[in-house]
């Protein structure tokens, strides 16, 4: 009894547990279905195969934009190599099998052959999706007018006409247009397009076609094309041999053998060989499909969708095929799409440029900045090694005033006491009273008279020395600059007459001319007659620089006349004159002409005279030579009226 009734418990927990494994799928059997029905399906149909890069694109585009948890299932007709009603019938049923359990919510419907497909069929297989469609050109949508309300789209233009006038233009020595097609219906088709829209081009250039050719035989025609030819293809899928291709790698075979320039309407060719062409984008296709399935999704009515006219059309160039043919660069337009160009060093590194760009301009600066601060520096040093010698030469001066004071004091006891001797001999001579008498008396009275003579000789040039010294100690002597009223006229004979020795010793002549009896200013005697001097010694200079030549061109001369609003002092020379050039810097200081000049003579007489609120300037005689002007203000308005001429010594 015991064993038995141990089976039977046994047999009672085999049970439990088979219940409870029963009842689990039972959950997840019903579970199942309710989740899938959760996530929304759509079903892509392409009408050509996975391998063409056209559809690579369109996924991508898709992947971009279908909202995440979209259940999306792909199938391919490949009506490029297989047909039939056989085909289309099998087709029909594995769709309809395969997705009798799922159906799509979205139906999309790439190129023209799945579209025609989806309508024909339509009733067997999903009849309540809304289709949307994609690849299909506008012509193709209105042989097929009018379209259920919930079949929409967005049509497209493979734009020949204007990759054909591109062509043209970037290569304007073509003569020969070869355009290019297969032997499959969709080749057919471009053919018939093409012959219509070619004669567009009548007068420009030559078409020729080359339709439904054996490949080898096509290659061969290609490349023996001449220089003065462009080629047109959109590719195919099936040759005159039958054997079928993608248009994208026949159209990289014939790139690869032509001897010409191939120029394609799509994008998906850049990379092999063709130059480019005017095609819509497959990837900004994909995205659009992919936004519109997303609004149905939402709920909004097919009809309600904001879809573009015709999808836009972009220029798609290689820029190596432009570089390898050639072609006018000036032609591109500036919105074209140029591939595998290189960046320029700006473009591929813009941030580095600017950063270096900055950096060289701060370094520049600092640079300039730098050699600015060095020429000053050199100039000041210039500056302050010509005041060092100015006031070494200064300072030579000032020792040769006080040593010029100290010897005049020396010499004019010498002279005092000749003057003493002189007065003593005369009266011992009798000088004075009875001189005639007296020299009656002497034994011989012309040697009376003689004796007589030259102590009056002796007198005159003592106390001419005397004069001259007193002159010169007055003209070193330190005095305080001290405005007083003076007459200028007066002023210029005296400097005349102390530069009479120093004329004759240069075998000069030195001549004072004055229109005015008078010539009264106020300003400081001795910086006047240093004026007056700098320029008659400059005057010198010039004459002595120039080689000996005739006397009357040996000859200085200081003229006086009254102007509106003062007078004129204008000292003339017959030298060698100034270069135009050096007109201005004359009066600069340290600048000279002389070989052993210090250029301080003329800047300290500009000095003075601004001083005395007057001008100088310097100007070259029309009869050759030199003249410095000085135009001082008068006093009071007080001018000489009668003329004064006044003859220096000559040596």
């Amino acid at each position: 009894m015991m064993p038995r009734f141990v089976c039977f418990l046994r047999s009672l927990r085999c049970a439990r547990r088979l219940l409870g494994l029963l009842g689990c799928a039972l959950l997840l059997a019903s579970a199942g279905p309710a989740t899938a029905t959760e996530e929304p399906r759509i079903l892509v149909l392409f009408g050509y195969q996975r391998a063409l890069p056209a559809t690579i694109k369109v996924e991508q585009g898709l992947d971009e934009t279908i909202a995440a948890g979209t259940d999306v299932s792909i199938e391919f007709l490949d009506s490029a190599r297989f047909s039939g009603e056989a085909y289309v019938r099998a087709v029909t049923r594995f769709l309809r099998d395969k997705y009798a359990q799922r159906p799509p919510q979205v139906i999309v419907a790439g190129g023209e052959d799945a579209l025609t497909f989806l309508l024909s069929h339509r009733e067997a297989l999903f009849p309540h999706a809304p289709i949307v469609h994609f690849g299909i050109r506008r012509s193709m949508l209105a042989s097929l007018a009018p379209l259920p309300a919930d079949v929409v789209g967005i049509p497209i233009e493979f734009d020949a006409v204007r990759t054909i006038d591109l062509a043209l233009r970037l290569s304007p020595r073509a003569k020969r247009l070869v355009l290019v097609t297969g032997a499959a219906p969709w080749d057919r088709a471009w053919e018939a397009r093409l012959r219509k829209e070619v004669t567009r081009f009548a007068g420009r250039v030559t078409p020729e076609f080359l339709a439904g050719l054996p490949t080898d035989e096509l290659l061969e025609r290609l490349r023996a094309l001449d220089r003065d030819s462009i080629v047109f293809t959109s590719g195919y899928f099936r040759d005159g041999n039958g054997d079928d291709f993608i248009p994208v790698a026949a159209g990289a075979a014939m790139a690869r053998a032509a001897s010409v320039p191939v120029f394609a309407p799509s994008d998906t060719t850049m990379g092999t060989g063709i130059v480019g062409g005017y095609s819509p984008s497959y990837v900004v296709m994909g995205r659009e499909v992919g936004r519109s399935v997303n609004a149905l999704l939402d709920g909004v009515a097919p009809q309600a969708l904001a879809l573009p006219a015709v999808l836009p059309t972009t220029l798609n160039l290689d820029w190596n095929q432009i570089r390898r043919w050639r072609l006018d660069r000036d032609e591109i337009p500036e919105d074209a799409v140029i591939h595998f160009r290189e960046p320029s060093f700006l473009e591929a590194h813009r941030d580095e440029a600017i950063l270096f760009a900055v950096v060289m301009l701060l370094q520049s600066g600092l640079i300039v900045w730098l050699l600015v601060e060095r020429r000053r520096r050199r100039v000041a040093e210039q500056a302050e090694q010509k005041q060092r010698f100015a006031l070494v030469h200064a300072s030579r001066v000032s020792v040769a005033g006080e040593l010029t004071g100290s010897i005049a004091h020396e010499i004019n006891q010498p002279l005092g006491a000749i003057l003493s001797n002189t007065d003593a001999a005369e009266l011992i001579l009798g000088a004075g009273a009875g001189t005639d008498t007296e020299a009656e008396s002497w034994p011989d009275p012309a040697r009376h008279r003689e004796l007589r003579a030259i102590l009056a000789d002796i007198r005159r040039d003592d106390l001419r020395a005397s004069e001259v010294i007193r002159r010169l100690r007055a003209l070193l002597g330190k005095q305080r600059t001290e405005s007083t009223p003076l007459d200028l006229v007066e002023v210029a004979g005296e400097v005349v007459a102390l530069l009479r020795v120093e004329a004759r010793r240069r075998r000069m002549t030195l001549s004072l001319d004055s229109a005015v009896q008078h010539a009264i200013i106020l300003g400081d005697r001795i910086q006047i007659q240093q004026v007056m001097i700098i320029l008659v010694i400059n005057a010198m200079d010039a004459i002595d620089a120039m080689d000996a030549g005739a006397a009357d061109r040996r000859l200085v001369v200081m003229t006086l006349e009254a102007r509106a609003r003062g007078y004129r002092i204008t000292v003339t020379d017959h030298g060698t004159g100034i270069a135009p050039e050096h007109l201005e810097q004359v009066f600069e200081s340290f600048f000279s002409t002389k070989p052993d000049g210090m250029g301080l003579g003329l800047s300290i007489a500009r000095t003075l005279v601004n001083t005395h609120h007057g001008r100088i300037w310097a100007e070259n005689a029309a009869a050759g030579g030199a003249r410095f002007q000085v135009e001082l203000p008068a006093l009071g308005g007080a001018r000489g009226e009668s003329r004064f001429n006044k003859e220096g010594a000559s040596a």
